[in-house]
């Protein structure tokens, strides 16, 4: 899938990208706290439509059809506690994101490009309002290549493997490191200009404050 480079930002961003179980998530919700940026977890939105697709009786193989339904819907993306919250034809699939049925089609829904087409777009309107601390696996390749705040944060698979048992995830991180790593549409990469974190030996504020001291050096205003 070729991605077009999105329009000038109105605002900040700061990507975080990663594998699965990499530490992400929680970082970026940290460090869009320490500064004050709106938090966005694009692999929510992923999940949400995933949800919304079973929902509607469409296996997550039928690509035609969860092409057509990610299309059709009418998704709202709006705030919550400074964090991104999607709502899908007036439902919030917030409970459900981490359903197994969810988990095993993710991988499915997300390599369309039709499908990411909708999300990215959506992904893309928050920066038009806010600062953001976006966290996904594309974010700074795809979805804001021109930002100058790229991260990549890594852990080894052991590591990856013991902390998404211990959020009760079922989802076999090698599986999806290959699902996510070899689709055609906006894989798995580690963006040319990112920074590269490994988090298996470091707590999460470890984490932040790295990000933070290299985003002092390269001059971003704000940093707490």
């Amino acid at each position: 899938m070729q991605q077009d480079r999105q329009p000038k930002d109105r605002h900040r961003v700061v990507a975080i990208d990663g594998p699965a179980a990499s530490g992400k998530s929680s970082v970026a919700r940290e460090l869009a706290r320490r500064l004050g940026f709106v938090y966005v977890n694009s692999g929510a939105m992923y999940r949400a439509i995933t949800w919304h697709i079973l929902q509607h009786g469409a296996g997550p193989d039928d690509s035609s059809r969860v092409a057509q339904l990610a299309e059709a819907a009418r998704i709202s993306c709006g705030l919550q506690n400074n964090e991104a919250r999607i709502v899908i034809d007036d439902v919030d699939p917030t409970g459900h994101l981490c359903d197994d049925e969810v988990n095993q089609g993710v991988s499915l829904v997300s390599s369309l490009s039709r499908v990411r087409k909708v999300i990215v777009e959506k992904l893309r309107s928050y920066a038009r309002d806010h600062d953001l601390v976006m966290e996904g696996r594309d974010i700074g390749s795809v979805v804001f290549p021109g930002t100058p705040y790229k991260f990549y944060i890594d852990a080894s698979p052991a590591v990856r493997s013991q902390r998404r048992a211990a959020q009760g995830q079922r989802d076999e991180i090698a599986t999806r490191d290959q699902a996510d790593s070899s689709r055609a549409a906006s894989p798995l990469v580690i963006a040319k200009d990112a920074e590269v974190i490994d988090s298996s030996d470091i707590s999460i504020e470890g984490v932040v404050n790295k990000i933070i001291a290299r985003l002092k050096r390269k001059g971003l205003a704000a940093v707490r």
